[in-house]
Protein backbone atom coordinates (compact mmCIF):
# COMPACT_ATOMS: atom_id res chain seq x y z
CA UNK A 1 0.00 0.00 0.00
CA UNK A 2 1.38 3.43 -0.91
CA UNK A 3 1.86 6.44 1.30
CA UNK A 4 0.19 9.60 0.00
CA UNK A 5 1.17 13.15 0.95
CA UNK A 6 -1.54 15.72 1.60
CA UNK A 7 -1.50 19.48 2.16
CA UNK A 8 -4.27 21.56 3.67
CA UNK A 9 -5.29 24.51 1.48
CA UNK A 10 -6.30 26.55 4.54
CA UNK A 11 -3.62 26.05 7.20
CA UNK A 12 -0.88 24.54 4.92
CA UNK A 13 -0.51 21.55 7.27
CA UNK A 14 1.34 18.75 5.42
CA UNK A 15 1.09 15.09 6.39
CA UNK A 16 1.42 11.59 4.97
CA UNK A 17 -1.33 8.97 4.92
CA UNK A 18 -0.85 5.23 4.38
CA UNK A 19 -3.79 4.21 2.17
CA UNK A 20 -4.87 1.53 -0.24
CA UNK A 21 -4.61 2.38 -3.94
CA UNK A 22 -8.37 1.95 -4.27
CA UNK A 23 -9.19 4.19 -1.27
CA UNK A 24 -10.66 7.58 -2.16
CA UNK A 25 -8.47 10.63 -1.43
CA UNK A 26 -8.98 12.37 1.91
CA UNK A 27 -11.12 15.51 1.77
CA UNK A 28 -10.72 17.28 5.15
CA UNK A 29 -7.68 18.40 7.14
CA UNK A 30 -7.28 16.58 10.48
CA UNK A 31 -6.21 19.87 12.18
CA UNK A 32 -8.58 22.54 10.87
CA UNK A 33 -11.12 20.51 8.84
CA UNK A 34 -10.21 22.60 5.76
CA UNK A 35 -9.97 21.26 2.20
CA UNK A 36 -7.04 19.03 1.30
CA UNK A 37 -5.09 18.45 -1.87
CA UNK A 38 -3.09 15.32 -2.56
CA UNK A 39 0.47 16.14 -3.59
CA UNK A 40 2.37 14.38 -6.33
CA UNK A 41 4.96 12.20 -4.65
CA UNK A 42 8.42 11.14 -5.67
CA UNK A 43 7.25 7.63 -6.43
CA UNK A 44 7.91 4.33 -4.75
CA UNK A 45 11.35 5.08 -3.42
CA UNK A 46 13.11 2.55 -1.25
CA UNK A 47 13.31 3.54 2.39
CA UNK A 48 16.15 2.00 4.37
CA UNK A 49 15.49 1.70 8.08
CA UNK A 50 17.62 -0.12 10.62
CA UNK A 51 21.00 -1.67 9.98
CA UNK A 52 20.11 -2.65 6.40
CA UNK A 53 21.85 -4.93 3.98
CA UNK A 54 25.20 -4.30 2.41
CA UNK A 55 26.97 -5.78 -0.61
CA UNK A 56 29.67 -7.14 1.69
CA UNK A 57 27.18 -9.08 3.83
CA UNK A 58 27.06 -12.02 1.43
CA UNK A 59 30.56 -12.06 -0.05
CA UNK A 60 32.20 -15.38 -0.82
CA UNK A 61 34.73 -16.89 1.56
CA UNK A 62 37.46 -16.42 -1.08
CA UNK A 63 36.69 -12.71 -1.36
CA UNK A 64 36.79 -12.26 2.42
CA UNK A 65 40.12 -14.12 2.62
CA UNK A 66 41.71 -11.90 -0.05
CA UNK A 67 40.39 -8.77 1.64
CA UNK A 68 41.93 -9.84 4.96
CA UNK A 69 45.27 -10.54 3.28
CA UNK A 70 45.27 -7.16 1.57
CA UNK A 71 44.40 -5.39 4.82
CA UNK A 72 47.17 -7.27 6.61
CA UNK A 73 49.79 -6.48 3.98
CA UNK A 74 48.85 -2.80 3.98
CA UNK A 75 49.15 -2.72 7.77
CA UNK A 76 52.55 -4.44 7.59
CA UNK A 77 53.85 -1.88 5.07
CA UNK A 78 52.65 0.95 7.31
CA UNK A 79 54.45 -0.47 10.36
CA UNK A 80 57.64 -1.00 8.33
CA UNK A 81 57.56 2.60 7.09
CA UNK A 82 57.07 3.89 10.65
CA UNK A 83 59.97 1.77 11.90
CA UNK A 84 62.29 3.07 9.14
CA UNK A 85 61.36 6.70 9.79
CA UNK A 86 62.17 6.30 13.51
CA UNK A 87 65.62 4.76 12.91
CA UNK A 88 66.81 7.45 10.47
CA UNK A 89 68.13 10.71 11.92
CA UNK A 90 66.09 13.78 11.09
CA UNK A 91 67.35 15.64 8.01
CA UNK A 92 68.25 19.32 8.22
Amino acid sequence: MPTYEYECRSCLYTFEEFQSITAPPLKNCPKCNGPLRRLIGGGGAIIFKGSGFYATDYRSAEYKKKAKEEAGSAEGKKKKAEKNSKSEPPSK
